[in-house]
């Protein structure tokens, strides 16, 4: 079922209200347009079409659309074919072919145009944007290697706008949001790369220290699956801690409690290691640096505990106790 749509394309005298349902910002949402039709594409239109939209069209080279769109969605057209019918257009292409993509097609006054990059700033729009049509971000903070499954989360996941404050197009980008049930923030002009990174910490680069922990338990013969159907228990733990007690309330383990003979026994093991093609040690110390902070926040540690771990970690060597192994408390 295709939603209902202004005819004509977008101008600037959109009549959005400040009443943000899903069903009133279906109502007025201008006709959609995606370009591309790659991972994020699929899940915007299969997002969309679970909420009783469909997209105008789909610009792309490809002659058809794979397994996995909804019915509802039309065939590939030619990008320009499909950006003439478009009031809103969301530009799904990777980030390296945003700014070339723009500058390739014609665009109109009262057209809106909006990359869906985390990184790339909507500069890059400025082909759009000369022939005078409104340019934004739309970047939903979500992980799209399945798009049926990145569908299923945009619900309650957050998405970075970027719009003219007050204009058609950020009210419209709010509707849009709120239709898809996402959480908008928004973002100043200058700030995506910033922004991006720090996504990025919180999604890939939670690979390396989980590999790093796979790669441990290899030493002692359990293999990666084995590994991780131990491991990923505690993540989500993790997870779920910060989620119910913020970042410095989840802090646990041997830095939180300030046990430095456990912390020294850790740093033993891993300068015993055979030589890799990275250090582990050192991949322990600048990731255990960093929870002594918070766990000093927490008032977990005092100052002279907090010293004493960074001491340790920043040491040139793992000097050992004089009494023995450290009597840990046994738990993480």
């Amino acid at each position: 079922m295709r939603a209902s749509v202004h005819d004509g394309a977008m101008n600037a005298s959109l009549p959005l209200s400040t009443d943000l349902s899903t069903g009133h910002a279906a109502r007025v949402l201008p006709p959609i347009v995606l370009v591309g039709a790659g991972r994020v594409a699929q899940a915007l239109a299969i997002a969309l079409a679970r909420r009783g939209m469909a997209v105008a069209a789909i610009g792309s080279r490809r002659q058809a659309l794979g397994p996995g769109w909804p019915e509802s969605c039309p065939q590939p057209s030619y990008p320009q074919a499909a950006v003439d019918q478009a009031g809103l257009v969301l530009l799904t292409v990777p980030d390296d072919h945003i700014a070339s993509c723009t500058e390739a097609l014609h665009w109109r006054p009262g057209q809106a145009v909006v990359h869906c990059s985390g990184a790339t700033e909507v500069a890059a729009l400025a082909g759009a944007a000369r022939a005078g049509a409104a340019t934004g971000g739309f970047h939903p903070l979500q992980i799209f290697s399945d798009p049926l499954r990145a569908a299923d989360r945009l619900a309650g996941s957050t998405v970075a706008i970027e719009a003219e404050a007050g204009s058609a197009l950020a009210e419209a980008l709010q509707a849009l949001a709120a239709v898809l049930g996402l959480r908008p923030i928004v973002l100043p002009p200058g700030m995506r790369a910033r922004y991006h990174v720090a996504a990025g910490y919180a999604a890939s680069f939670l690979l390396p220290v989980l590999a790093e922990a796979t790669s441990l338990w290899k030493t002692f013969g359990v293999d990666e699956a084995q590994a991780l159907a131990a491991l990923l228990p505690l993540a989500r733990g993790t997870l779920d801690a910060v989620e119910g007690r913020g970042l410095a309330g989840a802090v646990s383990g041997p830095i939180a409690r300030g046990d430095t003979g456990v912390l020294r026994t850790h740093l033993a093991a891993l300068q015993a290691l055979a030589p890799s093609s990275h250090d582990p040690l050192d991949f322990y110390r600048r990731l255990a640096l960093p929870q002594v902070a918070l766990a000093a926040q927490a008032g977990r540690l005092d100052a002279q505990a907090a010293q004493q771990c960074r001491d340790l970690l920043l040491g040139d060597g793992v000097m050992p106790q004089a009494d023995g192994p450290a009597a840990g408390s046994g738990v993480l």
